[in-house]
């Protein structure tokens, strides 16, 4: 096939599994060792990934039976990653709720530098309430205020990233000239969220500015996507949610002037793979037996926005509509609400051994072959212009997917066998957006 599928590697360590850190193959004890880190990345690069992905939130709950998303700080994890690897992309989340534009410009503009042209922004808005409270805050923004302020917050964080051209460096030693002045453009931006002066302390990112990857499913999530990202990851458990997902959101890049190929739409795939099928089977199985009830309530609570720790595991999960909330979409509680009727899944302990594995996502059970048919059929059908791959565990299940899935894909003709380029613009076949402060020359004839 001419047209190629895009791959992320999702990172959740020790795996995105709910019990991953008690299975006898996970590495749960390194999760804050850089040469582990290290390893990851290397063997998604080995498997020509387009980027590594790490989402990120704080403020998470305690539980003695849970890992409790206890983490690194993962723009510092892919920054120490950058020297170790050569091609593979570098995405990593940053809420707009909780930094200042030019905080992120910085850091982000600095880690594309870095890695010469391989940073990825995803932007979130922070659904975890709690995290108000670490940041010194009353109270959480309501969710249509924080995606007024994301929108505001991205268009000031580009004009960052371009406020000194890309050729603005003479540094000619002779002349004594380091800068061209000309070529450097102070910000004076005054919006309703943010006022700020001056300029980014670094010229213009490799790729213009960072890959923008948004992750809101929400009508209003959906429209930032359309204004701004190049790449969604979104949450879609099958083909016919994610067909109408990735029509909605390419249906809405007309009215921002936008063509269709310029934003990937790229699904989270959970992927359990072994020689057979029952062997798969028998994995998740496993995996869903090393569940502490105590660790799968307060999952589900953190995931549904709910409060179902005082609950017990066998009572009935309640509808949608017991807790509807206006204000709040509540998206992932919504995907699970539906999974529940389509499955007919009924207890609280039903939900959380359903989710605690894809949490939302399609999941993928079987053999490489009987993998890549779904990743084939959803790339074909115009579900996917790729996926974010999700392994229940690291390293082994990694690896798997490295050295089974991948090359089955490649066989096909739906992935690539080796990288052509070496930004992450230019795995995802994105273009370098053009600095809008670069006078553009206009040619003309005189007559006489």
């Amino acid at each position: 096939m001419s047209k190629k599928m895009s791959l992320g590697l999702f990172i959740q360590l020790p795996g995105q599994h709910l019990a991953s850190w008690r299975h006898p193959s996970s590495q749960s004890h390194r999760n804050y060792d850089i040469d582990y880190l290290i390893e990851i990345a290397q063997a998604a690069e080995r498997g020509k990934f387009d980027m590594l992905f790490i989402a990120d939130s704080v403020a998470r709950p305690i539980e003695a039976s849970s890992y409790s998303e206890l983490k690194l700080d993962p723009l510092m994890i892919l920054a120490a990653i950058a020297s170790s690897t050569k091609k593979i992309g570098l995405t990593v989340t940053a809420s707009t709720t909780y930094n200042e534009p030019f905080h992120i410009a910085r850091k982000f503009g600095s880690l594309d530098h870095l890695s010469k042209g391989r940073a990825g922004w995803n932007v979130v808005t922070s659904a975890n309430d709690l995290e108000a409270t670490v940041y010194g805050k009353e109270e959480h923004l309501s969710h249509a205020v924080r995606y007024e302020r994301a929108e505001e917050f991205i268009d000031l964080a580009k004009k960052f990233w371009f406020s000194i051209e890309r050729d603005a460096l003479v540094v000619n030693k002779e002349r004594g000239q380091f800068l061209d002045t000309s070529k450097v453009h102070p910000i004076r931006h005054d919006g309703k969220w943010f006022r700020a002066n001056g300029l980014l302390d670094a010229p213009e990112p490799p790729q213009g500015h960072p890959v923008i990857v948004q992750a809101g499913s929400s009508g209003a999530g959906k429209e930032l996507a359309a204004r701004t990202a190049e790449v969604v990851f979104t949450a879609a458990p099958a083909l016919q949610i994610g067909k109408a997902f990735y029509e909605d959101v390419k249906g809405r890049l007309a009215k921002y002037n936008r063509d269709r190929d310029e934003v990937k739409i790229m699904p989270g795939a959970y992927i359990t793979v072994a020689k057979t099928e029952e062997e798969a089977q028998q994995k998740r199985q496993e995996l869903n037996k090393l569940i502490m009830p105590g660790a799968g309530l307060l999952f589900l609570s953190e995931f549904t926005q709910i409060d179902f720790r005082g609950f017990h595991p066998d009572d009935p999960f309640p509808d949608y509509d017991t807790y509807a909330d206006p204000t709040n979409p509540r998206v992932r509680y919504k995907i699970i609400c539906d999974i529940a009727k389509r499955e007919g899944l009924k207890t609280l302990r039903d939900i959380y051994e359903r989710i605690s594995s894809a949490r939302g996502h399609l999941e993928v059970i079987g053999t490489p072959k009987q993998i890549v048919d779904q990743l084939e059929t959803w790339f074909v059908e115009g579900a996917a212009d790729g996926f974010n791959i999700i392994p229940p565990t690291f390293p082994e299940d990694l690896n798997n997917i490295v050295d089974f899935v991948i090359p089955e894909l490649q066989r096909r003709g739906l992935f690539r066998e080796e990288y052509e380029g070496d930004t992450l613009r230019s795995h995802l076949g994105l273009k370098i957006p053009e600095n809008p402060n670069v006078k553009k020359e206009i040619s003309s004839t005189v007559t006489s």
